[in-house]
């Protein structure tokens, strides 16, 4: 196996995983009901997904 000839400093193996954090997700408000959610995802709390009624929410039953 291969095996590098002198040792890589801490300050350039960080600078190498400066892009590997996450990012904060993008969030949308729901158009009925104001809550935040994530986009491309039901709001479990209304069952609606971008204003439509899709399926039955925690709030019905």
């Amino acid at each position: 196996m291969a095996h590098p000839k002198r040792k890589i400093s801490k300050t350039r193996r960080d600078k190498r995983r400066t892009h590997d954090k996450l990012g904060l997700r993008p969030m949308i408000a729901d158009p009925v009901t104001g809550d935040v959610a994530l986009y491309h995802r039901v709001n479990p709390e209304t069952g609606t997904y971008r204003g439509v009624k899709v399926m039955k929410g925690k709030n019905e039953a």
